[in-house]
């Protein structure tokens, strides 16, 4: 018990007036980002995937980095222009005007032409990109941007707790940003049609596992769902009632099974 109150303290998280973990805080940031990488790379370090980068054949092209930048959604050349002006003439610079062809191709015709325009030799490229602070500075900084920034202002807007959040998180790197029914956006906008959030009342698991239904039907739809899934995670957490992920705890992705047993350090 003394352990867990002196983490708590550790966290340096003010309590808001009815005594909940300030979500703010950047313990609960790690613990989403830890999350989230369990399923996006099966580690939870994920300081470690500044380097992945694969065609993992979902009709994206080219997949890497800590969310999975994507050479035929755009956010990759966004990544690589925002390198190139952090750091000129690093590895991938040359890349750009390679990137942008791409994207001005029909949605169908990218995976192949991201083949037939970035190799032999991008994934040795980006691997050795991955080596240098500034690479890395800014796959930190564009998910922030991108996908962090949104999810945790949508988290406190909706006053969930920090499993909210980081299922939030995870729906805004799996789902990408945007109001359609696809997206991050409007997911929650359906899940807040069907259960008031608990910032209006609302029970928070009843509305939380609607959030989660609301993104599983969307993989359905892609025909992306696994049984052993990233909705594992979520729904395994929330049946055990733990809204404020209070370690130790454990959860299950495609088959493998993680355990956080205390506060992590925030990176």
């Amino acid at each position: 018990m003394l352990e867990r109150f002196l983490a708590r303290l550790g966290q340096k998280s003010a309590n808001d007036g009815q005594g909940r973990p300030d979500i703010t805080g950047p313990v609960y940031k790690e613990m989403a980002l830890q999350l989230t990488s369990t399923a996006e790379n099966s580690t939870p370090d994920w300081t470690t995937a500044y380097g992945y980068i694969e065609d993992i054949n979902d009709g994206r092209g080219y997949t890497g980095g800590l969310v999975g930048w994507c050479s035929g959604t755009g956010d990759m050349l966004t990544l690589v222009e925002s390198y190139a002006q952090a750091a000129p003439g690093n590895a991938l610079h040359k890349y750009v005007p390679v990137l942008q062809p791409i994207m001005e191709a029909k949605y169908k015709r990218r995976p192949a032409l991201s083949h037939e325009l970035l190799d032999p030799h991008f994934v040795s490229d980006w691997a050795r990109a991955a080596n240098d602070p500034a690479f890395q500075r800014v796959q930190q900084q564009e998910r922030d941007r991108v996908y962090w920034g949104p999810a945790l202002a949508a988290a406190v807007r909706d006053g969930v707790g920090p499993l909210g959040l980081a299922i939030y998180y995870d729906v805004s790197v799996n789902h990408g940003p945007g109001d359609d029914d696809e997206s991050f956006g409007g997911i929650l906008a359906s899940a807040r049609r069907a259960n008031r959030p608990p910032a209006e009342g609302g029970d928070e698991t009843k509305y939380l596992s609607g959030v989660v239904d609301a993104r599983v039907k969307i993989l359905k739809s892609w025909g992306d769902y696994q049984h052993d899934g990233r909705q594992n995670i979520h729904f395994g957490l929330l049946k055990s009632g733990n809204l404020e992920l209070v370690p130790p705890f454990s959860w299950s992705i495609y088959g493998d099974r993680f355990e956080l047993g205390s506060y992590p350090q925030p990176r």
